[in-house]
């Protein structure tokens, strides 16, 4: 199906189909030679809600693989209620906030640029922003700053920013790596294919269209996948969730199996979000899934042949990284989908609103 064939009737059609060319302009913009970012950073700590947390979880898991340093991802709500929060020297807080605007991101950073103390003397800490508004509180309070270059997103559902935010955390990922030594030209190199990889995933949309006249008619999904692809999972969840009101769910495949599992005595469907092949330890829990409870099973990413599902949709890609953005689209559209079968009004959730903005 050609991108020019379709008619994008939605703010949220509108902004998927966008990505190509936001991504390519990021590339341009806020490259890895572009870029600022602290020297000698031992721990990052990333904080944000909603979808730009799940951009933090995705963030947090890369920086241990790409750059071997230690990262987490913490709620921003949560960050707020705890008494003691990361603050070691060589720490740099990132915070990832679609409209620069988010109270309980904004008061994040606040904590951290109050400083902290230590053996009677106070330090600072490294504070960093990935958003999509200059000039936004969050920008002015910051250190370091990346503008996502995403444009107004209009529907409430998070689709163009958060692959935004996922190729800006990437090349931050990117440049801390190089300054700690590591050859990352292989993943610089192939973020070149990153805009035709998603024009690729938004080209297959009439297999996802298949895929959602199935999910469309059952009470239960739920995602699951292991590793970095959990993010994406949990992004994948939400989306469906907050555009059909469906009931669904992500966890981790391991973790599911203790108890979890229970939800499929209901009956449902099965959704393995894959980014490079399904590991032993998933194929088996996910052939003894298959035997107590047979449930509908599909694999959204590369497969692998180590497990049989009902139906696969992927796009080729070259690695793990340009994986996870096609899987992140195959998602958005998937949810687009099933919204429209259900006749949901994507564009305005009820109930939902863009911004949690500050008070004063």
């Amino acid at each position: 199906m050609s991108l020019l064939k379709i008619s994008l009737k939605t703010a949220m059609e509108r902004e998927i189909y966008e990505q190509p060319d936001i991504l390519a302009g990021i590339l341009e913009n806020e490259g890895v030679d572009n870029i600022e970012v602290p020297e000698n950073v031992k721990k990052i700590v990333f904080v944000a809600s909603g979808s730009s947390y799940h951009c933090a979880r995705f963030s947090g898991d890369l920086l241990g693989e790409i750059a071997g340093i230690e990262a987490r991802a913490i709620y921003s709500s949560e960050f707020l209620l705890k008494k003691i929060v990361p603050h070691d020297k060589d720490t740099l807080y990132v915070f990832i906030t679609q409209s620069g605007e988010t109270s309980d991101t904004v008061n994040a950073l606040r904590r951290v640029n109050h400083g902290f103390e230590k053996d009677g003397e106070k330090y600072w800490l490294d504070t960093m922003c990935v958003t999509n508004k200059e000039g936004s509180t969050i920008w002015n309070e910051s250190k370091y700053h990346i503008n996502c270059l995403a444009g107004t997103e209009m529907s409430i559902a998070a689709t163009k920013s958060f692959t935004a935010q996922m190729l800006c955390v990437l090349i931050v990922a990117l440049k801390i790596a190089q300054n700690n030594g590591h050859d990352t030209s292989n993943y610089v190199e192939s973020l070149k294919k990153l805009p035709d990889v998603v024009r690729q995933t938004l080209n297959i949309r009439g297999k996802v269209h298949q895929l959602a006249k199935l999910l469309a008619k059952q009470k239960v999904v739920v995602l699951l996948a292991e590793g970095i692809s959990y993010a994406i999972a949990k992004e994948g969840a939400l989306k469906i969730k907050e555009t059909s009101y469906m009931n669904i769910n992500a966890a981790l495949i391991g973790e599911f199996m203790h108890g979890h599992l229970a939800v499929l005595n209901r009956g449902a469907s099965v959704i393995y979000i894959s980014v490079d092949g399904i590991s032993l330890n998933a194929a088996d829990n996910l052939d003894k899934i298959k035997k107590e409870y047979n449930p509908s099973m599909y694999v959204i990413g590369k497969h692998n042949n180590k497990y049989i599902s009902n139906f696969n949709i992927t796009v080729d890609c070259d690695n793990e990284i340009l994986q996870m953005f096609s899987n992140a689209v195959i998602c958005q559209m998937l949810a687009l989908e099933i919204a429209t079968i259900l006749h949901r009004n994507v564009d305005k959730p009820k109930g939902l609103k863009k911004v949690v903005k500050q008070d004063s």
